[in-house]
């Protein structure tokens, strides 16, 4: 292009000079002869001098063309012969700029090109005596002079828009997938292709070459935490206590293994363990009859890498949390719905129903991880699986409108030699239910099912009838004995507890009854209303029960003093995260409309309030007495952090917002849309009061992420399109054209994606944003050494280097303490969790690709973590 553009502005140059060289004489310009310098005095020799015609040739333009220098560089470094840039005169809120005056040698203008404009003295009359006075042998050359003047004034235009748009030229584009870089010629700045995208970023000056950076990851590793949230909106029989009196739950693709009262915290409970061997969101749980194996099965997924993660089944002891054995990595589809350990023979079997249209109903040797026996089930869901405690050639299964009694003839348990029978329950007089979600074995042999209408079922042999016999003769059958009316709504859970009792957990009245002998009624108590319904019972030390809900909340208590929460979270995906300037307290809001102030020293809820609407960012004021929320219908909100009273409530545009971020001075906030804006507003200093006070116009996507610098004088921004722009607040919110500029300058915090502090080391990739959008959230907090990322459901605290004891959560979107919801988008879209730290200190770090691009505000800069945790390529903790 470059070079098209020389020889179109020589060609023109030529044939004017041949064509009129008294025209230039009459105004008042010398006529160039061979003997003339190429360049006036003064001016670097590397430049040539061409005469436009623009339009009408009304006017004519000498244009001083540099000769190309090193791609990427159209709005870089100024020329270092000393040319320097072109002023950027007023900007307009809508981004638009304009500049005057002309160039000299010692004046500004733009690094690629210096004008140098006169216009012309001729009066209309003189132009047209000298059209007319034109002989016919001249009038074909003038007319091919027109021509070239046309074509080099739009090649010159389309550079114009280039530099306007802070576009740098393509030298490698590269596929649509690929993400390749190269080095600028000069060492000034790295070029690389994201998704087809090039993407420029100027290397910092107390940076010589990019080889004199360390090679490999820093010293610091991470180390998880604590996770905040349970899993009870949408999973079942997922809560159990382990021998030694720990707490056994999972959250995304973690399992838990929580200490009620013991370890480090405060209030909110003791402390916590993690089963972290799984590669996408854990489904359901099964504990061995040995108080210490536990098995966990996930469901399918896809990796970091775009690759089919497979569902699998682990069984793991939870003293040393080591993996003992893989069980169906290949055999399984879609997930694993449903375990159950068999109980008579000391847990050597182990059941499992996957997620596939048929079910799959199959029995595994745990100790060979052999399959003994399949089988398909039914299409309809299967909700529960269970060995009879007395024979384990007695299955049951229950699900969708119906309960299935299946007999294995498993043998010595080869491989291959089982088989299994099924035999459908019969309800006969009684109504038949549209789910029983749940059953357990009663000592006598019978079995007690819970279902949709509200009902427990008791469940035993009926004769075989001689009359109507099956195929290899009369059928056993099972069918209701008994029925009671025990709850409004649906029975989402039972347990039968060691004196013999039962307990019952309501959907909708959130009831919890203990039953006696002939299912009478011994004693209840209802569980409040925030914490949702009872979604499994678990029975603990002495007269303690531990209660799961279906608000993602974890009670603790008796049915006679009642019950408290000692673990809680989210119950939908979860997007806003923030920290407090000081304090060990963070915030969040998600899809749930419910704003949560959590207190990282105690792992516990502070307080929470209803938003009405769905909440996607959040950030706090560096005084810490309010804090701004983004929602998604372009309104936002300044609330009060001691009354939790609405101070300011604000509109802006009808489209929802990504990002909200105070400077660090407090006097201005920064608000990001996805309207394509950045929306500036002046503060009061207590972050009560706020007023408009102008737009940043620019970028061509929606807005993922934005970072003030030190002084609160400038922002840089991302863009859904992978654009990186820089601001200029304090002088009127105009867009920076020369990126070069803004090279060097320091920032108060570093959550934007793109950018040379976060340019991956791992063949000089940059690290790339977890959500299809671009989107994500995350931060750093410098002060407590601490790393917080939320996405999906969930949030991830990453500590200090392991001490003593370890610290709780900190700060505000930072990489301090900030709870994470693994990366496991599929559960926390759910509800799953709220979320997971980390800590760094000993062992492998591993994050989510959230935590990766906010590591570099630690200092963890141009490295990737390794990633179990699961991401979302398939559109599913963030």
């Amino acid at each position: 292009m470059e070079l098209v553009k020389a020889a179109l502005a020589e060609a023109l140059r030529l044939l004017r000079l041949q064509a009129s060289p008294t025209s230039l004489q009459d105004s008042g310009m010398p006529a160039p002869t061979r003997d003339s310098p190429a360049a006036p005095p003064g001016l670097p020799p590397t430049c040539t001098l061409s005469l436009v015609s623009r339009g009408t040739q009304t006017e004519t333009e000498v244009e001083m063309e540099p000769s190309p220098g090193p791609p990427g560089l159209s709005n870089g470094p100024p020329d270092p012969q000393g040319g320097s840039e072109e002023p950027s005169g007023t900007q307009s809120e809508g981004g638009g700029s304009s500049s005057s005056g002309t160039g000299s040698p010692g004046g500004t203008g733009s690094p690629g090109i210096l004008r140098l404009v006169h216009p012309p003295q001729r009066s209309d009359t003189a132009r047209r005596n000298s059209s007319s006075s034109s002989s016919p042998s001249e009038r074909p050359r003038q007319k091919l002079s027109r021509k070239a003047a046309s074509s080099a004034n739009l090649l010159l235009r389309s550079g114009s828009t280039e530099s306007r748009c802070g576009k740098d030229p393509l030298s490698s584009p590269g596929g649509p997938g690929s993400r390749r870089s190269n080095y600028n010629l000069e060492g000034i700045s790295v070029k690389m292709f994201l998704r087809g995208r090039p993407i420029t970023m100027y290397i910092p000056s107390g940076i010589r070459s990019l080889e004199e950076l360390p090679s490999g990851p820093p010293p610091e590793t991470l180390s998880l935490d604590w996770v905040y949230g349970y899993r009870g909106r949408d999973s079942r029989s997922n809560l159990f206590v382990l021998r030694s009196g720990e707490v056994v739950y999972f959250i995304a693709c973690v399992v838990v293994l929580y200490r009620p009262g013991g370890g480090p915290g405060g209030p909110g409970g003791g402390g916590q363990r993690h089963y972290r061997g799984h590669t996408d969101c854990v489904r359901c749980l099964a504990v061995h009859p040995d108080g210490v194996r536990v098995a966990s099965g996930q469901t399918a997924g896809v990796d970091k890498d775009g690759k089919p993660l497979q569902p699998v089944v682990h069984v793991w002891d939870s003293e040393t949390l080591l993996k003992l054995q893989e069980i169906g990595l290949g055999a399984f589809e879609r997930g694993v719905g449903a375990l159950a350990f068999s109980v008579a023979d000391q847990g050597a079997f182990l059941c499992v129903v996957d997620d596939s249209n048929e079910h799959m109903l199959s029995v595994w040797d745990c100790s060979r991880g052999t399959k003994l026996a399949e089988i398909k089930s039914t299409n309809d869901s299967v909700l529960a699986v269970g060995f009879s405690p007395r024979d384990s050639s007695c299955i049951v299964t229950s699900g969708k409108s119906h309960v299935h009694f299946w007999n294995w003839s498993g043998g010595a348990g080869v491989p291959g030699n089982g088989a299994l029978t099924r035999k459908q329950g019969v309800f006969g007089k009684y109504k038949k239910p549209k789910f029983i979600p749940c059953f357990v074995f009663l000592p006598d042999g019978d079995i007690l099912t819970g279902d949709s209408e509200g009902n427990i079922l008791t469940w035993g042999r009926s004769v075989s009838d001689c009359k109507t016999p099956g195929r290899g003769g009369a059928k056993e059958t099972y069918g209701i004995v008994a029925q009671a009316h025990a709850h409004e709504g649906s029975i989402f859970a039972l347990c039968l507890r060691r004196d013999g009792t039962v307990l019952s957990g309501g959907g909708r009245d959130r009831r919890l009854v203990q039953w006696g002998p002939g299912l009478v009624a011994l004693q209840e108590t209802e569980i409040p209303e925030h914490f949702g319904a009872v979604r499994a019972i678990a029975e603990g030390l002495g007269s303690e029960l531990l209660v799961g809900t279906t608000k993602n909340a974890l009670l603790r208590g008796d049915l006679a003093q009642g019950f408290s929460p000692v673990i809680q979270g989210h119950t939908d995906e979860l997007w806003g995260l923030c920290t407090h300037p000081f304090q060990n307290r963070f915030l969040t809001c998600g899809h749930d409309r419910q704003l949560c102030l959590w207190d990282g020293e105690g792992h516990a809820l502070a307080w929470s309030i209803d938003l009405k609407e769905t909440g996607l960012c959040a950030d706090f004021h560096p005084s810490g007495a309010a804090v701004a929320v983004g929602l998604n219908t372009g309104r936002w909100l300044v609330l009060d952090t001691e009354t939790r009273e609405i101070v300011s409530d604000f509109t802006d545009g009808n489209e929802q917002l990504s990002v909200v971020r105070y400077s660090p001075d407090g006097l201005y906030l920064a608000i990001g849309s996805h309207d394509n804006m950045i929306y500036i507003y002046s503060v009061s200093s207590d972050g009560a009061k706020s007023s408009r006070f102008g737009r940043c116009v620019g970028h061509s996507s929606f807005i993922t992420h934005l970072d003030w610098s030190k002084d609160g004088n400038f922002i840089m921004s991302n863009s859904g399109d992978y654009e990186i722009l820089y601001w200029d607040v304090a002088g009127g919110c105009k867009l920076l054209r020369n990126r070069y500029e803004s090279r060097d300058r320091e920032w108060a915090t570093y959550t934007c994606v793109l950018g040379f502090h976060v340019y991956g080391e791992q063949g000089r990739r940059v690290v790339e944003p977890c959500r299809r959008d671009g989107g994500g959230t995350g931060g750093a907090c410098p002060g407590l050494g601490m790393l917080g990322v939320c996405g999906g459901v969930g949030i991830m605290i990453l500590a200090d280097p392991v001490q003593e004891a370890p610290r709780a959560l900190p700060r505000e979107g930072l990489p301090g303490t900030q709870p994470v919801g693994g990366r496991c988008r599929r559960s926390a879209r759910k509800g799953t969790a709220l979320g997971c730290g980390w800590r760094r200190g000993g062992g492998r770090a591993e994050a989510s690709h959230c935590a990766r691009r906010v590591a570099g505000r630690l200092g963890w800069h141009r490295h990737q973590l390794p990633v179990p945790l699961p991401q979302r390529a398939r559109g599913g903790c963030g």
